[in-house]
């Protein structure tokens, strides 16, 4: 809904990339758009021709921005699989209302952990694998466990860069700094991953909101799931194991795959692993920060009434740690943050920012137009396509009925 695609808003003396400007207004469309196109292309480039059955468990971004983008694409099904009661109401409407012959939306009983546990399982499961590639199906993933999915979000903090120069505030070779709000660790870790390309990044600022094992293991040195879960105006966050991070642990382990499998079991096993300092050392690019929900709150306040700019509380929590960052260190380079989802998706938590009780009774519709008012931009067409949308996703089990689910529906 915008020509640049990804505008780059300043405010705060900082730089909010806007990635929320998609189908589904949130920073997962621009990947999730091209990944059908790469998984069909791929199978027939392989003469594959079994269908591939897409099984993702989300927090609420991915599983609606991968629905928009594999809805009806021939010779593909999808699973999405998400927690009943850890997404936002918009989330949950965006999901259960997603047309398409090939959707199937599972809420499950539980946190994003145990939905994203048990998608891994039905991965694992040899039987089940060879059980559908005998009907001619075959498994593959929407999440950022998907490489497919995880490179084109490089392209993210490259156009950043590019664009930063182009506006002068930048000179070519200067580095740029990037704070992203992070959970499951795909989106900076593409940061990561363009720096490794000659993208001059400093810092990688590791935003993360109540749930902070990303915190703490940066600062630590010791991963540690096993710890209260909470769920919070940013629940795209809410997640205690990070998939990605294997992928950092793969990198900063000089490639050593036998030794970032023994982490990984002994976090499957134990609960946590610790990593060697050598490791800690070569993970330096990388800075840890959290916010409190007061700290979310504060931040879109602060930005609304200093700058009249309305952001979501994932964005918030990046917010917040950009400027403890800086606060901390005194770096002044330019700062990138990942503005990760319209504000609109989180309206009730953005008003329950700005106004406190003042608008907690009023009905979603009245609230969008309350936002509407204060923020000076228009409905995204994916809030107005809500107001009239049929639920056709009612679904609801357990975790340990995740694969009778998928074989029932099959």
């Amino acid at each position: 809904d915008d020509p640049r695609i990804a505008p780059l808003r300043k405010a705060d003396g900082k730089y909010f990339l806007e990635l929320f400007h998609g189908r589904t207004i949130a920073f997962k469309d621009m990947a999730l758009s091209i990944l059908p196109h790469l998984l069909t292309t791929a199978a027939a480039k392989n003469g594959v021709s079994d269908e591939i059955v897409i099984l993702t468990a989300t927090s609420g971004d991915t599983g609606k921005a991968a629905l928009a983008g594999f809805a009806d694409v021939p010779g593909t099904s999808i699973y999405v699989y998400y927690p009943k009661d850890g997404v936002s109401p918009v989330q949950e409407k965006q999901m259960v209302t997603q047309r398409g012959e090939n959707t199937h939306v599972i809420a499950i009983r539980g946190n994003f952990d145990d939905a994203q546990t048990g998608v891994k399982n039905l991965f694992a499961d040899e039987a089940l694998r060879a059980d559908l590639l005998k009907k001619g199906r075959r498994f593959s993933s929407a999440n950022s466990i998907n490489i497919g999915r995880l490179i084109p979000q490089v392209v993210y903090y490259v156009y950043a860069y590019a664009t930063l120069i182009r506006e002068g505030a930048i000179r070519a070779g200067e580095h740029m700094n990037v704070t992203v709000p992070t959970g499951n660790f795909g989106n900076i870790l593409a940061a990561y991953y363009a720096r490794k390309i000659g993208i001059p990044v400093g810092k990688l600022v590791c935003a993360s909101n109540a749930n902070k094992v990303l915190y703490d293991f940066f600062d630590t040195g010791v991963y540690d799931r096993m710890r209260p879960f909470y769920i919070t105006s940013s629940p795209s966050m809410d997640i205690l194991v990070s998939s990605n991070l294997e992928r950092l642990l793969y990198e900063a382990s000089s490639q050593d795959t036998e030794k970032t499998a023994s982490l990984m079991q002994s976090l499957s096993g134990n609960g946590k692993y610790r990593v060697s300092e050598d490791m800690r050392e070569r993970m330096q690019d990388f800075y840890g920060a959290c916010a409190t929900e007061e700290d979310v709150a504060a931040a879109i306040r602060r930005l609304y009434e200093t700058e009249h700019y309305v952001i979501d509380p994932h964005t918030a929590v990046a917010a917040h740690a950009a400027s403890v960052y800086q606060s901390e260190t005194g770096d002044d380079a330019p700062m990138v943050i990942a503005s990760t989802a319209s504000p609109y998706k989180f309206g009730r938590s953005v008003l329950r920012a700005l106004g406190g009780d003042t608008y907690e009774a009023q009905s979603d519709e009245a609230q969008f137009e309350t936002l509407r008012e204060l923020s000076g931009v228009p409905y995204p067409e994916a809030i107005t396509e809500l107001f009239t949308a049929e639920v056709r996703h009612r679904e609801v089990a357990d975790p340990s009925e995740m694969k009778t689910v998928l074989l029932n529906t099959i």
